[in-house]
């Protein structure tokens, strides 16, 4: 009998920073697709964003999502599209992870927002071809769905508004972050002196 191959899933962003909106998509697209891991994966270059916005530098965020996920059964952090360098595209990084394990199901965990536009993104061919579409809901956007031809399932998620622009914009006016991030993550954020130019110590925020 042909051994099955894992059941993967993939949720790429620029996760600047994670924040407990990601983490509700990632468990419960693990637990509704039942997939073996999640890889959250921190884009190096994320092409959608550049010129937008100054993107914190990717080993700062890839910082913040290891200590999101940390002891979090089945979720782990990936900087897969930080090694590899460059702008990031979720086509290489499929190809790459099939290269490293070609029995392997791949599953793509996208909003539906992301997933209704999926067609501008580069190479759709080898998107549609190599994973499956994990559609999780977001506020505002229930009833999107990926363009025809691609294969897809719809996994029911809180809906939490939450945003990592608004959480910036948070550290930055020192407002409160409980309860929007873990408290490994706003550790990070302060540790590392991120979003804001007046360091804090944790202990300050965090209780």
């Amino acid at each position: 009998m042909k051994q099955r191959g894992e059941r993967l899933g993939i949720f790429g962003g620029t996760f600047d920073p994670p924040h407990v909106g990601h983490l509700v998509a990632a468990v419960n697209a693990r637990h509704g697709a039942h997939l073996d891991r999640v890889l959250l994966v921190v884009a190096n270059e994320p092409w959608q964003k550049l010129g937008s916005r100054d993107i914190t530098p990717a080993p700062e965020r890839f910082a913040m999502v290891q200590a999101a996920v940390e002891g979090v059964a089945g979720l782990e952090a990936s900087d897969i599209e930080i090694r590899r360098g460059g702008r990031s595209y979720t086509a290489d990084t499929l190809q790459q992870l099939t290269q490293e394990d070609p029995s392997r199901e791949l599953f793509l965990v996208l909003g539906s927002d992301a997933a209704e536009g999926i067609a501008s993104w580069e190479h759709t061919d080898t998107l549609r071809e190599m994973a499956e579409i994990i559609l999780v809901e977001r506020p505002g956007t229930q009833g999107a769905r990926p363009p025809e031809g691609y294969r897809y399932q719809v996994v029911d998620v809180p809906l939490l508004e939450v945003s990592s622009t608004d959480v910036r914009a948070r550290v930055a006016d020192g407002r409160p972050l409980d309860y929007l991030l873990p408290r490994s993550v706003i550790s990070t954020i302060y540790a590392r002196g991120l979003y804001s130019d007046e360091p804090v110590s944790p202990l300050a925020r965090v209780k």
